[in-house]
């Protein structure tokens, strides 16, 4: 009797986790309320210049002038079509996240709301554990990167130069054989921002508007000065190493673009979401491409790309040919970037933390919103101790090998997201007489074109046999096409991703391509933390969810009486 009542009482269990794990989330067709604990919403302030500041201060940080010159060294000038290839496909990502921010209604969430309408719950929540790792790691290192820069401006004055000590900037003081790097002006700088994006919306955008509008200033300064010192010269040969070569760059320069996501993740403080979000996050990172592909075009025209730096290539490179006073502008202008790209992320953390926290994955605190700042304060103040806590303890830039996770996994899931809620139309489902099947049957073509991006990807990197990769683009190829024939596809309203499914399926392709290239240490951190965020799900998360609407609700402040156009 025992025995029978253990194993039923244990069926029941896993009957219940499977049941809360598959319910996803109800598109809400009313943009006027939402669903909160504290009763009190975000604040509409963002328009459209906003929203493309913030997406371009999220993309740009002190990369433009370290990365550019770094590639170059091994693609020559062709680190030109690296960046352009890897823009391309980024476009392509952003596309899709366009699709999606018009799309749904204006609230936070993101990737991790796409995913928990368009599949559900549990991988909703394994999105954001992927994402979360990414953004707390990522804004440690910044933090001590953008400390470092802070002191390297500092040192210009002779009071501080030679006087300031690791722990204060520099890199960090090691203890216990440098399990411990201490780092002081770091959290100090997580203080300030937190306390910024506390005060409100608006003077975070100003803040963000003013550094990014410094930056770009100063990278199109720097693309002046550099190109009246340009030997055309220089770029020959345009491809030293061949294509491979150029590819292997476009595969490394591909995350410099990373962060105009952030743009979506915004929504509920956009004026006009609906019209603003796609132009926005499509609009920033096209500004991203072009300030790359300009700021290749100057290095490698300066200088040979075998004589570029490591360290600093860009500063080198103008300081070789005397304008050693451009580099100065380049170490501020890295201030400018870094300070936007950590103020966006701790932005982003704290909205998904809301979403979480108001859909019950989280406990209730985090979905509590200030009453008269309109912030979610006590989301924005964990992450903030969160990173400051790395950042002022541990030398996370040994950590940078296992980052870029979240991102691709982000970005391969909101593709896949455009293709299956294109399924989920009333009309799709009217019209198959086996809807669950037709979804099933999609759903493992999207799982094969993933699986052959992987394999076309480790084929790549262990420079087997070509035809390798040819089998597995073909077989990818056969999956689209079996999704573009035997699924139907309904436009959606709004802004709609074209070439659909061609346009997901390739970005899925790549993204898992570029998956594949990253340190296999990466790869294990994705398994342990799937592993741990279903624990977590397992024993809370399954049990205080409400993907449904209830009861309570507020109203949008500063909501647009017009429709969306």
């Amino acid at each position: 009797m025992g025995g029978n009542f253990d194993s039923s009482s244990s069926s029941s269990c896993i009957a219940n986790f499977w049941s809360s794990a598959l319910r996803s989330k109800p598109i809400i067709t009313s943009d006027t309320a939402i669903r909160t604990v504290s009763g009190n919403g975000l604040v509409r302030r963002l328009g459209l210049f906003d929203l493309i500041l913030l997406g371009v201060g999220a993309s740009i940080g002190a990369g433009i002038f370290v990365v550019t010159g770094t590639v170059a060294r091994d693609a020559g000038p062709g680190v030109t079509i690296s960046f352009i290839l890897a823009g391309a496909s980024c476009i392509l990502n952003a596309l899709c996240y366009a699709e999606l921010a018009s799309r749904f209604p204006a609230v936070v969430g993101g990737a991790y709301l796409y995913t928990y309408t368009a599949f559900n719950e549990l991988t909703a929540f394994l999105v954001f554990g992927q994402l979360m790792l990414d953004y707390h790691i990522g804004a440690a290192s910044i933090a001590r990167s953008l400390a470092s820069y802070v002191v390297t401006v500092l040192e210009l004055f002779p009071f501080f130069k030679e006087n300031t000590p690791n722990w204060i900037g520099h890199g960090g003081e090691e203890f216990l054989a440098g399990a411990l790097s201490i780092n002081i002006l770091a959290p100090i700088l997580l203080l300030l921002l937190t306390v910024i994006l506390c005060r409100g919306i608006g003077e975070s955008s100003a803040l963000n508007s003013f550094m990014t509008a410094t930056k770009i200033i100063i990278v199109l300064f720097v693309v002046t000065v550099g190109s009246f010192k340009i030997d055309v010269s220089n770029w020959s040969p345009f491809a030293p190493n061949g294509f491979k070569a150029i590819l292997t760059g476009a595969t490394v320069v591909f995350f410099a673009y990373v962060g105009f996501d952030a743009v979506a993740n915004s929504a509920e403080e956009s004026r006009k979401p609906q019209r603003d979000l796609p132009i926005g996050i499509l609009g920033s990172l096209l500004i991203c491409v072009g300030l790359y592909i300009a700021v290749c075009l100057v290095i490698t025209g300066m200088v040979p790309y075998k004589f570029l730096g490591e360290d600093a290539p860009l500063a080198e490179a103008f300081t070789s040919r005397g304008l050693k006073y451009v580099s100065i502008l380049i170490s501020i202008g890295a201030v400018a970037g870094l300070t936007t790209t950590l103020l966006v992320g701790l932005y982003v953390q704290s909205r998904l933390y809301l979403g979480l926290g108001r859909d019950g994955l989280l406990p209730s605190m985090f979905a509590k919103v200030h009453p008269t700042r309109h912030t979610p304060v006590h989301s924005q103040v964990w992450v903030g101790i969160i990173a400051s806590i790395l950042a002022g303890l541990f030398n996370v830039h040994v950590l940078s090998h296992i980052l870029s996770v979240g991102s691709l996994t982000g970005y391969s899931v909101v593709s896949a997201c455009v293709v299956t809620l294109r399924w989920n139309d009333k009309a799709a489902t009217l019209s198959s007489k086996r809807p669950n099947s037709s979804w099933r049957e999609g759903v493992i073509c999207l799982f094969a074109i993933a699986s052959c991006g992987f394999a076309a990807g480790l084929f790549y990197r262990i420079n087997a046999s070509p035809i390798f990769m040819l089998i597995s683009v073909i077989i990818a190829i056969l999956a689209s096409v079996a999704l573009h024939c035997r699924q139907v596809y309904y436009d959606p309203p709004g802004f709609s991703c074209p070439g659909v499914p061609t346009v997901p399926a390739v970005c899925i392709f790549f993204n898992i391509f570029l998956f594949a290239q990253l340190h296999y240490e990466a790869w294990i951190r994705f398994i342990l933390l799937n592993i741990i965020f279903v624990g977590i799900y397992a024993f809370y998360g399954q049990y205080h969810a409400n993907p449904l609407s209830s009861d309570e609700t507020i109203v949008y402040h500063n909501v647009p009486t017009e429709a969306a156009q």
